[in-house]
């Protein structure tokens, strides 16, 4: 069995890597990301998972792999900033609160598929302007929901979570073992 990623996120594939999946292809899907009205957090991220696997195309020896991580300040979707502006939006709103990230996975073989939906508390701390604007500088929040990455600089802004760090990152390390498993992938061993 093959196994295809559908996405381009190289986080996703180093995750994968740690938990002993091989990678046979990357396929990532393009998909319209706008959130219904009214939609909530965990609903949405579930359908964009599981959309972006509807639009791969796969043969009956492929595993389909997809996944999508939003950050929910209550019920708000705070995606992927358009610009620097939405990120430090994002970024003062986010300040000082606990937040929540999400994420789901989705994956299809044939007929069979499974997802997962999985949530993670984060408490960001108080930023001064100088964090944010330093922040929003050096670029990294580009391409990440909520306008920030935990593995990358703003990890310094993260003092607390409650759950999957690997989650937050955009898969959840634990919980994509699990899918992969069921789905018939054998996870080889990690090379230290």
């Amino acid at each position: 069995m093959r196994l295809i990623l559908g996405s381009a996120s190289p986080r996703r594939s180093q995750i994968l890597a740690q938990i002993g999946a091989r990678i046979d292809e990357t396929r990532p899907a393009d998909i319209d990301e706008t959130p219904h009205p009214g939609e909530l957090p965990r609903a949405y991220c579930l359908r964009m998972a599981t959309g972006k696997l509807a639009a791969i195309a796969s043969g009956p020896d492929e595993l389909v792999l997809t996944a999508d991580t939003t950050v929910a300040l209550g019920r708000r979707i705070l995606g992927k900033p358009r610009d620097a502006g939405e990120a430090a939006q994002f970024l003062y709103m986010l300040s000082g609160r606990r937040h929540s990230v999400i994420t789901a996975i989705a994956a299809r073989r044939g007929a069979e598929s499974w997802s997962r939906c999985v949530v993670t508390a984060v408490r960001m701390k108080r930023l001064s302007d100088l964090e944010v604007n330093d922040y929003l500088d050096c670029g990294e929040w580009q391409g990440k929901a909520g306008g920030y990455a935990i593995q990358g600089r703003a990890g310094a802004f993260i003092p607390w979570i409650s759950g999957s760090f690997t989650g937050v990152m955009g898969l959840p390390a634990a919980e994509t073992a699990q899918v992969l498993r069921a789905a018939g992938v054998t996870l080889g061993v990690v090379e230290a």
